[in-house]
């Protein structure tokens, strides 16, 4: 058995350096500022990919990699990016780690000469790192932290909710509006992991562990928001994501939300721009309880946070403020139909959870 497992490892190793030796060559340095053929209509329908090639100044991008392992002992995300301010001393690349079952929080920053980004596909390079939609490969090596592995991506469930399997964006015609301080994709619902990590000489392992991935850009996170992601039910191969945030824009401001579910092989998006409507029903310190009113279907939704660790978050471009994030959040949904059916039932142990700023601000 240990044979065939160092054979499994040597051969994803060997595909991860074929990948990466057949895309380098589309690599691009950040700070250079070429003219990229055609990346405008590239970036417009793939929004995985990097979006801020033409920015100089008060922007950020980070792409948001979750990992549970099979028996949920292990929860990693991992956030590559890029912090743009006003002054140039602290443009930079950074990597941010949180441990969910610890909390361990780190970030790592890089030159922002160490930015690379694919001008074909979603691939980025940060100094030896490397994150793809299929999969990334880790090499840190600072002195605080040494975090080395490759882990492996597959059967991804992208965003596609009709038969011409168009990608869709999560943020609907809000996508389109200019002058918002931030905008939100996903770029993959659920997937299967391969691989391993080691950090500081512990090893994680995530053969058969799942995975998830979204993004952010812009200029800042908001005052106030809620983001509730799992794709680690219980009893059921399923995905769901919420976001409600406070959204200023041109002098005013609006509380937005937006998010999907993914149950039975369906994939339903909801939002602002979709006329559903979000109401608070409880809210204390660690428990949250809403409902997603749908066109004919009611999502009831009841959090508890756990254990939390400190993140990074951009104002203006700069990676200077503060929030808690839990990934190990428990988690209830049920879809409710006409005649008050219940059409689904699950819950989760292992939960992404942000509750940031004022909840009156909210709602």
């Amino acid at each position: 058995m240990k044979i065939i497992s160092w054979l499994l490892i040597f051969i994803l190793f060997g595909n991860w350096l074929t990948f990466i030796s057949q895309n380098q060559t589309s690599l691009v340095k950040f700070i250079d500022y070429p003219k990229v053929k055609s990346y405008k209509v590239k970036k417009n329908k793939n929004s995985s990919i990097f979006q801020g090639n033409k920015k100089t100044k008060k922007y950020f991008e980070g792409w948001y990699f979750k990992m549970v392992s099979e028996d949920e002992k292990s929860i990693f995300s991992i956030i590559p990016g890029i912090s743009l301010s006003e002054n140039s001393s602290t443009q930079h690349a950074f990597i941010q780690i949180i441990n969910g079952k610890t909390g361990q929080t780190n970030y790592i920053k890089y030159p922002i000469e160490d930015f690379y980004y694919s001008k074909n596909d979603f691939l980025i390079q940060i100094g030896n790192n490397y994150f793809a939609k299929d999969s990334i490969s880790l090499n840190i090596a600072n002195g605080h932290v040494n975090l080395i592995g490759k882990i492996t991506m597959q059967n991804h469930v992208e965003l596609i909710t009709d038969k011409s399997n168009e990608r869709k964006k999560i943020m609907g015609w809000y996508y389109k509006v200019p002058f918002m301080e931030c905008y939100h994709g996903v770029v993959s619902l659920n997937h299967d992991l391969k691989g391993s990590l080691s950090l500081n000489n512990i090893h994680y392992h995530f053969d058969d562990g799942k995975g998830y991935i979204e993004k952010d850009w812009g200029k800042s996170m908001p005052s106030s928001w809620i983001w509730i992601q799992t794709n680690s039910f219980k009893n059921s191969n399923s995905s769901f994501m919420l976001s409600v945030a406070k959204i200023p824009w041109l002098g005013f401001s609006f509380t937005g939300f937006l998010g999907y579910y993914y149950l039975n092989n369906e994939i339903v998006r909801f939002g602002t721009y979709s006329k559903s409507k979000v109401k608070l029903k409880q809210y204390d310190k660690n428990n949250l309880t809403l409902n997603i009113i749908l066109k004919d279907k009611i999502l009831e939704i009841k959090t508890l946070k756990n254990s939390s660790g400190m993140l990074k978050a951009p104002v203006n471009g700069v990676m200077n403020r503060r929030i808690a994030e839990g990934i190990d959040a428990e988690l209830s949904l049920k879809l409710i139909g006409k005649d008050n059916k219940e059409l689904f039932k699950d819950s989760s142990l292992t939960t992404g959870l942000e509750l940031v700023g004022s909840m009156d601000e909210l709602f």
